[in-house]
């Protein structure tokens, strides 16, 4: 009886002892959980503000709130068409900025056609380094540009190890991906200044929002993109310009023809025509977004992962998507 005395008072006093610890680790878990708890509504009314809202109020008067005209590279495929497509749904002029003339008299004709605009396009290859940009800057110097959409961009055939890049990529990927928004705003944004009006749309990616193995210098080539955005947006907000940096995941477009299953559209990959007409929707609401509710999600969920947990998932999932296309490459 004496030992279980003991073993009681000893008991006891331990537990005075401990009973601030407890009481500081209850108030710092009620903390944590509150914080995440404001994090989450904040997150939730963001979406609703941003996703749905939109779609059941009237539309934004882009053509008032910005100008006349928009400028849209790399407008004859993908994503840069369907948005383009959806500008001239709201009665905005578009030019489109591509390579491939063929293309673009053909995406020209069928968005005036269709939506009763005015198009225009100019020839250029973004590839090719100072090149294409004077006679860029010649094409647009007389246009009320109003709206300014970098698409341009190029991906990797498929996912794969930075040294099986050829170096042709890689100068690529720096010139047709980050030189090409630097220079289209550094052409636009001195007519938006004076106008005190316009918005830059620059399509970024879900790549950015941690280090994505396998896609090393395309992740690295939309985070500058997307970091660039939010700090020129307040460098310029002041003017009147609205900077916003899309950030989506895989959208079901050729860039992604290397899998068939990101290549086919499904729940959490959309077609480019569905994900812009949600796209445009936020333009003047959000500096920074997806873009897509069901992508927000995901890139909500992406930004809460620990780093390890992104990077070992990014690597299991583009080896996945590298065998697939090395396999078919066999064929």
């Amino acid at each position: 009886m004496a030992a279980v005395d003991r073993f009681y008072l000893l008991y006891r006093e331990i537990s005075r002892s401990c009973n601030f610890y407890i009481e500081a680790l209850a108030i710092v878990g009620a903390w944590y959980t509150v914080r995440k708890c404001v994090s989450l509504a904040i997150d939730t009314y963001s979406m609703i503000r941003l996703h749905l809202i939109p779609k059941l109020g009237g539309e934004i008067d882009l053509v008032k709130r910005y100008g006349k005209w928009a400028v849209v590279t790399g407008g004859t495929d993908g994503i840069g068409k369907a948005y383009a497509q959806e500008l001239a749904k709201r009665g905005v002029n578009i030019i489109l900025i591509s390579r491939s003339k063929e293309k673009l008299e053909a995406v020209s004709r069928s968005i005036s056609e269709t939506y009763k605009v005015e198009t225009d396009f100019i020839v250029a290859d973004f590839s090719k380094g100072r090149e294409p940009y004077p006679a860029i800057k010649e094409a647009l110097k007389d246009r009320e540009i109003g709206i300014l959409v970098n698409n341009v961009g190029i991906f990797y055939p498929y996912p794969d190890y930075f040294t099986n890049l050829s170096e042709d990529i890689l100068w690529d990927m720096i010139n047709v991906n980050i030189v090409s928004a630097n220079m289209m705003m550094h052409i636009v944004l001195p007519g938006m200044a004076e106008k005190k009006k316009g918005a830059i749309v620059n399509i970024s990616s879900a790549s950015c929002c941690q280090p994505t193995p396998m896609l090393t210098i395309y992740g690295a080539s939309k985070t500058y993109l997307d970091y660039f955005s939010r700090a020129l947006h307040y460098e310029y907000a002041s003017k009147g310009i609205f900077v916003q940096s899309l950030t989506p995941f895989v959208i079901a477009t050729k860039m992604v023809a290397c899998s068939s299953v990101t290549s086919k559209r499904s729940f959490f990959f959309p077609s480019a025509e569905e994900y812009a007409s949600h796209a445009v929707s936020t333009l003047g609401l959000s500096t920074r977004t997806t873009g897509y509710w069901k992508h927000a999600i995901k890139f909500t969920l992406g930004e809460q992962l620990p780093e390890w947990i992104w990077a070992w998932f990014a690597m299991y999932f583009f080896r996945i998507i590298r065998k697939e296309a090395l396999t078919c490459k066999v064929k």
